[in-house]
């Protein structure tokens, strides 16, 4: 196992390694900073590829570069680990420091506001003079964006309306919508395609159907025999307010609730080849491309060319184009350029090294829900009834510790029992979900964690004080079966408490301590890249809803994906398993 942040094998050094977001931010930052400058494309992409991969890589960055290890990544090469060790001796890629110089700081922010591309920004900096966000809102204000070429009065408003929505305070981000908002969305629009009687084939393409934890749009692709009548059917559903964009094979609308669907409808020959082209990744594609190329094909959302020949050769569905570039057929979720084409390379009896994913709708249970005992919205036998109507055979009810004080532990048990005899064969677990105190202690005694069949001890204060030692010592409580929404993430809101991952899957590993993936769609946490690790160190896996409703049971959906995601097998998923056997696998 790698070392993480602080611990040293390979060079030395006195100073705390910068966390993998850290190194990401920066590679971030100097590849905006080079696009305002009107630097080359291809450097551009190579910093933002490097970004990605820093951020999906599960252990120290840092420590890898110090130890010449980084370049070996996909998507980092030998200058992108100079420029991480730049980070780690001098606190900044010179790179960068230089460039800091030279441009404003809020010019980068101005590429986050809607239509303000690079080379807008540097427009308003360089020409109207303008350096701050409150100027910028000030030159919007007095009409002065609208005298800049390329930018009209429909660009100014829209810079304003951003601005207000903004709030008083804060840098300007570019926020990626959740996949738990969109995926229903996309889901139900598809649904509705499908319907229509010109429609033969629809799917969501893009991030969602990578399962990306976040996304900016959302990409259906189709093939119709009246494409024409497709995209009109399209554009005048009753959920879109806006209609950006029409032709005769694509459409971009604009929902009630501000999700932008693009919709592209192609002939069905070609129907895999542009599937595959706009479901990504974009560095998944780099390297399909790259490894194309060297045999002699060009591949694009049209086809894919044999070169000697002019021929362009289309395929129906997905598993014809990976078929004719020798592969077995990749999975969405895996294609993140993270090693599944060499995975997927087909041998010279035709096998395949990919996992066999776990598959949706293949959990017996649910390990992680709260009831109106806590802090959730519906009754035990409410969420009892609802896991029961999702095909389940257990469910843990895990209310908040701190809830259930002054006897009402007690109290929830004996609903328990009194439901187990209502609904058997269904089985009703006392669980809890315990908190970790800022000392480390759990605030359950002993003796009652002992009486419950299920506990997750989770984190939820105190995140920046030595949370990797209160989990690591929750994780030697013989009472405790698994960790709970370990990072404390929540996404476009907090970034996660500062964790050292690799301690804590190897004293999880040590114990026999579970790890959740938590499907809150502003928690998935564990994040893929950490789910990944920790299967790979065998540490038990569980995908849980954390649900505070009914509806809320079928977020463990979403903890799937990103168990898909992490490479994981139907058997390192220990809720797939039934309660009998699932219990033979925990500790004690």
């Amino acid at each position: 196992m790698l070392p993480a942040a602080g611990r040293i094998i390979g060079r030395v050094t006195a100073r705390p390694l910068p966390s993998n977001e850290d190194v990401a931010a920066q590679l971030d930052l100097l590849g905006d900073l080079l696009e305002i400058e009107g630097e080359g494309s291809f450097r551009i992409a190579a910093y933002r590829r490097a970004a990605i991969r820093v951020r999906e890589t599960a252990i120290s960055i840092a420590q890898l570069a110090l130890d010449g290890k980084a370049k070996e990544l996909p998507g980092i090469g030998t200058t992108i680990e100079e420029k991480i060790v730049q980070i780690v001796d001098l606190g900044e890629i010179e790179a960068l420091t230089k460039r800091k110089a030279l441009i404003p700081a809020d010019v980068v922010q101005f590429t986050k506001l809607p239509g303000l591309g690079p080379k807008t920004a540097r427009k308003i900096w360089q020409e109207l003079g303008v350096t701050t966000v409150d100027e910028l809102r000030a030159a919007a204000e007095g009409e002065l964006l609208r005298t800049l070429g390329g930018v009209g009065p429909k660009l100014e408003a829209a810079v304003l309306k951003a601005l207000d929505e903004r709030g008083a305070a804060g840098p300007l981000e570019e926020r990626r919508a959740l996949l738990g908002d969109g995926l229903p969305a996309a889901l139900a629009a598809v649904e509705e395609l499908r319907a229509h009687p010109a429609a033969v084939r629809v799917s969501e393409a893009g991030s969602l159907r990578r399962r990306r934890e976040t996304f900016k749009d959302i990409d259906l692709i189709a093939t119709s025999t009246d494409p024409v009548a497709l995209i009109d059917f399209f554009t005048t559903l009753p959920w879109v307010l806006e209609v950006v964009s029409q032709g005769d094979t694509k459409a971009t609308v604009v929902s009630r609730e501000g999700l932008r669907f693009d919709l592209r409808v192609v002939q069905p020959e070609a129907y895999g080849n542009l599937l595959q082209h706009f479901t990504g990744s974009k560095e998944h594609n780099i390297q399909l491309r790259e490894d194309a190329q060297r045999r002699g094909l060009s591949i694009s959302e049209w086809g894919v060319k044999v070169e000697a020949t002019g021929e362009l050769v289309t395929h129906e569905d997905e598993a014809g184009v990976y078929g004719l570039l020798g592969y077995a057929f990749i999975p969405p979720e895996l294609r993140e350029g993270g090693g599944e084409l060499a995975a997927a390379r087909l041998d010279a009896d035709g096998r395949d090294r990919l996992p066999a994913l776990v598959p949706y709708g293949s959990l017996r249970g649910e390990l992680h829900c709260h009831s109106t005992w806590s802090d959730g919205r519906a009754s035990l036998r409410e969420m009892v009834e609802a896991a029961m109507g999702r095909g389940y055979d257990y469910l843990a009810i895990c209310d908040h510790s701190q809830r259930l004080r002054d006897g009402r532990l007690e109290q929830q048990a004996a609903e328990v029992a009194a439901l187990n005899e209502q609904v058997a064969p269904f089985c009703v677990l006392r669980g809890v979900e315990v908190n970790i105190r800022a000392n480390g202690s759990l605030d359950l005694t002993d003796d009652e964690l002992a009486g419950l069949d299920w506990v997750v001890a989770s984190l939820h204060s105190s995140f920046q004080k030595s949370p990797t030692e209160r989990v690591l010592a929750a994780i030697e409580s013989p009472h405790v079966d698994c960790i709970g929404h370990l990072t404390t993430r929540l996404i476009n809101t907090r970034p996660p408490a500062p964790i050292d991952v690799e301690r804590v899957v190897a004293a999880a590993a040590a114990t026999g301590t579970c790890l959740e993936i938590n499907g809150q769609p502003e928690r998935l946490d564990l994040r893929d890249t950490h789910a990944r690790l920790a299967g790979e160190a065998g540490v038990g896996i569980v995908c849980t809803s954390d649900a505070h409703s009914t509806a809320g049971l079928a977020y463990a959906d979403l903890a799937l994906a990103v168990a898909r995601r992490a490479w994981l097998t139907a058997p390192q998923v220990l809720n797939t398993l039934p309660w009998a056997e699932l219990q033979g696998r925990l500790k004690g």
